[in-house]
């Protein structure tokens, strides 16, 4: 699935910065558009120099009304514009990307523009037409922020519209972090003690008092002799063996869950009364006609 992210600039540097990023990290370039305040035109008043002006130019990007007033004021002050279409996969980066160039907020932008004096209605946007006072009949109704004038009736103006408008629910996707595991090793060190048993060999030095006669062999006793003997021990030696005793890892498990989404669409009805009393209303659901009296509107 794809869904189309929208982001405002206070210069076309930094859209065009952002565009050229977008593209680097495999965003085909057709679906990032960018729209300048200093290419579609300026506004006097309640008049554009360029027809539609900065509200024409959104009339191809689909978003709330109240959405396309505040953009359109932007690019009236000259900011810049940025769209792009991403798939899902590449909604979070597409994110990160559009506020490291400078994004602008523009929740404290608008309420800046309101401190100011601005009134919520973009600056060229059509606005609701208000029958002269003389006129007691017209020949039809307008759609709400047509430019256009009704007319007396009994002037020929061929047919009139009012568009049947609903808004329909469109969910997307994207990946958000939830959490993280980490799994670190490190060294550690303890003190073991194991027993060992050593041998020790001593030399000790005996005397003792004899009286016996001298033998032929002990003739040789007068002859110098050494004798020697050497002392001997065991010491421990120390030696240390690494081995992997266990293994700690990391798994990942892909799972898939439904959940319900749940929000306000808003739709029109229409709502036609004749001379007679007879009501007829028109909406998405279909027509009903009946005789109730006509609200009013």
């Amino acid at each position: 699935m794809t869904q189309s992210i929208t982001a405002m600039y206070d210069t076309y540097t930094d859209a065009t910065a952002a565009k050229a990023k977008l593209v680097a990290i495999g965003i085909p370039e057709v679906g990032v558009r960018i729209l300048s305040g200093n290419e579609t035109g300026t506004t006097t008043g309640a008049a554009t120099t360029q027809e539609g002006g900065m509200w024409g130019s959104l009339k191809e990007f689909f978003m709330p009304e109240e959405d396309r007033h505040l953009h359109a004021e932007g690019l009236n002050r000259g900011g810049t514009m940025l769209t792009a279409t991403v798939e899902d996969g590449y909604a979070e980066r597409t994110y990160d990307i559009l506020e490291e160039h400078g994004s602008v907020d523009m929740d404290e932008r608008e309420a800046s523009w309101r401190k100011e004096g601005w009134t919520g209605q973009a600056a060229g946007a059509p606005v609701a037409a208000v029958a002269p006072a003389s006129t007691t009949a017209t020949t039809g109704l307008r759609a709400a922020g047509s430019t256009e004038t009704a007319a007396p009736r009994g002037t020929a103006q061929g047919t009139d519209y009012i568009p049947v408008v609903e808004e329909r629910l469109n969910v997307g996707k994207r990946m958000v972090d939830s959490g993280r595991v980490r799994v670190r090793s490190y060294a550690v060190e303890k003190d073991v003690s194991e027993n060992v048993t050593l041998h020790d060999e001593t030399v000790h030095v005996d005397r003792r008092v004899v009286d016996r006669a001298v033998t032929p062999d002990d003739m040789a006793l007068f002859e110098d002799k050494v004798i020697e003997a050497t002392e001997m021990r065991e010491q421990a030696v120390v030696s240390k063996e690494a081995r992997v005793v266990g293994e700690v890892g990391i798994r990942r498990d892909a799972t898939q869950r439904v959940e319900t989404v749940t929000d306000k669409v808003r739709h029109t009805e229409v709502e036609v009364a004749d001379e007679r009393g007879n009501v007829e209303r028109t909406g998405t659901a279909g027509t009903t006609t009946g005789t109730a009296p006509r609200k009013p509107v």
